[in-house]
């Protein structure tokens, strides 16, 4: 059963080493990440789950140990995902990115999975595999990263458009009510075409949560790159 679960945007810059002299700009989105790992911890889970954003290279299950690499960003930093022998299955980057900040955090001592989620999986696939994470310990916990919309700004990767802020808004007003419905209801056509990387996996966590009478709580919503980035807590 899902007892708790903590939603970090996954940008490498969020890594200091990788953002160089835009790092501080970044402190704000670390700290609420930070804040609610600490939830996750607080929630004494036997299991957590950390499911990000992923291409076919790097989409499926990879194991505790797993490592993660910053060199194509030009930073040669490694991370592993939890304690353990390295595991030879490569993170993808959003995943590299939960473990950067898994490793600077006092989570717990839960054993840690991660399970990378194309953009293109259908909501109902998505619901499908929350509800089969959720069943597979007494306590699960999940670290669910990534993005919203990549077009706030004229000068985002997407540019500009006028149906992102409502679409980020949405999901902010979804997390932070919990609202597993609101999150299904996200319409994956429009989430592709706003560049919202996130919408697989927040509905993921969504078949994780059904029934499980959550609340929300929303730390950080901001697009600092013209790309919406948020920070949640549902315990």
């Amino acid at each position: 059963m899902l007892v708790a679960a903590a939603v970090c945007p996954c940008p490498p810059l969020l890594v200091p080493e990788v953002a160089g002299g835009a790092a501080r700009e970044m402190d704000d989105a670390r700290a609420a990440c930070y804040d609610v790992l600490a939830v996750l911890a607080a929630a004494r889970p036997d299991r957590l789950h950390v499911v990000g954003t992923a291409d076919r290279s790097g989409r499926g299950g990879h194991p505790q140990g797993a490592v993660g690499s910053f060199r194509p960003f030009g930073v040669d930093l490694e991370v592993r995902l939890g304690r353990g022998e390295p595991a030879d299955r490569p993170l993808p980057p959003s995943l590299a990115v939960a473990a950067w900040l898994l490793e600077r955090t006092d989570w717990g001592a839960a054993p840690v999975e991660g399970l990378g989620v194309e953009e293109t999986l259908s909501k109902e696939r998505c619901a499908a595999t929350g509800r089969e994470l959720a069943s597979g310990a007494e306590r699960v916990a999940l670290l669910v990263m990534g993005d919203g919309t990549n077009c706030r700004t004229e000068k985002a990767p997407g540019h500009l458009d006028e149906r992102a802020a409502p679409f980020d808004a949405a999901v902010a007003r979804a997390l932070e009510a919990a609202d597993t419905e609101a999150l299904l209801a996200l319409d994956e056509g429009q989430a592709r075409e706003l560049g919202a990387s996130g919408r697989a996996c927040w509905q993921v966590l969504a078949g994780a949560a059904e029934g499980a009478g959550l609340e929300g709580r929303v730390l950080y919503d901001r697009a600092p790159y013209g790309v919406g980035y948020l920070v949640a807590s549902w315990s």
